[in-house]
């Protein structure tokens, strides 16, 4: 079997050389222990380490309760940060669906109204996701398309189209599933949202799109073994880790993940979300950003290529394609194109690729590149699992926890008092207070 994934730093080495990256092993190799040993910061929240074995245990169950899902036109995903990105990055990646939609990441009743527009008339399911089931916005999703849902097809009909996965025992979407009657999974008390997809979070919307959670935990697998490794020196998420890590150090304070393919915008998104809330306290980390290439070389391009250098970019490629195109030969050629008549699209592309790691490391932007042998729930495992150790290493090394998000209460406290939540007066009358 090819090598799933590789790491090529040959485009970073004017900024961080590779004896500099071996210098930093030692590092690096202490704070993977930290985290296989659960001796750091956030010990409680690594059950994502050992996930891709023991989820395993669960895909019976998780395969049995999709086939619910087969006799409906459409299924609604109702979740937001970690229990929405990861589910769509995938399915995004590995070629769509159209039975599949997604509700509660935003508060538009523009997007409310077209999505039940689009359900209309169809025979819908609901899969709800949200450990406390007070979030806002999952919790207010879920409110309209239940009632909605009951409302079309009756109140005993609609429950055996609801599966919620939510806190092992506590909770409102908890209380609320036992009084019901839904059927239920359990977000794990030691994952964190954004490590969550290859929990049932992940696996059953996945499986309810059609595509096989066997495989994806499988590619996971493969990963945790070389991404665990003590190693270091054969541990390409170490390696990531140390390259990032010393940039950053170096000044760079944004880091521009850049995927080819149109397919991977969410797996960008989903990587924002693992990086942004992982790294982003305590005054550090680097700023998250992504572009979707080569579509943004005609905007963004721009600034990347001639900007400001606080930027490092990271290029997410991809070899294989599932289904190439070759490029026709035209007799009168209008545009001067019969130079690439019968070369492959793919090809076309990759120079693309080329060229623009060339560019940019020669504008002195430096670029590390991730490269998957091919796409699929394999690849996609192992990315995942790649991503999530070399993040978590990274943060170790800053010296933050990876995997809290206090930040993120914030906005949750002010808009809580702003709705009127009992319980948040005095929060109320201090945001009155400075006028808003």
């Amino acid at each position: 079997m090819p090598q799933t994934l590789s790491l090529d730093l040959s485009y970073l080495q004017e900024l961080v050389t590779e004896q500099e990256i071996e210098s930093y092993y030692s590092h690096a190799q202490n704070a993977l222990e930290s985290l296989l040993h659960k001796t750091g910061k956030g010990s409680d929240f690594l059950g994502w380490i050992d996930l891709p074995f023991t989820a395993e245990k669960q895909v019976s169950a998780i395969k049995k309760a999709a086939q619910k899902f087969e006799k409906c036109d459409a299924v609604v995903s109702i979740g937001i940060g970690g229990s929405y990105l990861g589910i769509r990055s995938t399915i995004e990646a590995l070629g769509g669906s159209d039975k599949i939609h997604y509700a509660g990441n935003q508060l538009s009743p523009t997007g409310f109204n077209r999505l039940i527009s689009q359900l209309s008339g169809k025979k819908v399911g609901l899969i709800v996701i949200s450990k406390s089931g007070t979030t806002t916005e999952p919790a207010v999703a879920f409110r309209i398309l239940k009632l909605w849902l009951e409302k079309n097809v009756g109140k005993k009909k609609a429950t055996k189209r609801i599966v919620a996965i939510t806190d092992r025992e506590k909770g409102a979407l908890k209380d609320m599933s036992n009084h019901e009657g839904y059927e239920t999974f359990v977000i794990p008390d030691d994952v964190g949202g954004r490590y969550s997809v290859l929990t049932p979070v992940g696996l059953l919307p996945i499986a309810a799109a059609g595509f096989n959670i066997s495989k994806l935990l499988k590619g996971a697998q493969a990963a945790a073994k070389d991404c665990n490794s003590t190693a270091v020196h054969k541990n390409p998420a170490a390696r990531y880790a140390i390259a990032r890590y010393l940039a950053f150090k170096k000044g760079k304070t944004t880091e521009v993940l850049a995927n080819f393919r149109p397919e991977l915008h969410y797996v960008s998104e989903w990587w924002k979300q693992l990086y942004g809330e992982s790294e982003g306290k305590e005054g550090t980390g680097l700023f998250p950003a992504s572009v979707d290439l080569t579509t943004d070389l005609h905007s963004m391009g721009q600034y990347l290529q001639q900007g400001q250098r606080n930027l490092l970019e990271t290029i997410l490629w991809v070899q294989k394609e599932k289904k190439d195109i070759v490029i026709p030969r035209d007799k009168k050629d209008w545009e001067g194109l019969n130079f690439l008549a019968g070369k492959k699209l793919s090809w076309v592309n990759e120079q693309a690729m080329k060229g623009t790691a060339v560019a940019h490391r020669d504008g002195r932007l430096p670029v590390i590149r991730v490269v998957l042998d091919d796409l699929n729930e394999y690849s996609l495992g192992y990315l995942y699992y790649f991503f999530e150790m070399a993040c978590a290493i990274s943060g170790t090394l800053l010296g933050i926890n990876p995997f809290d998000q206090p930040g993120v209460e914030a906005y949750k406290k002010n808009m809580f008092a702003l709705l009127g939540k009992k319980g948040f007066e005095e929060l109320a009358a201090q945001l009155k207070e400075k006028g808003v």
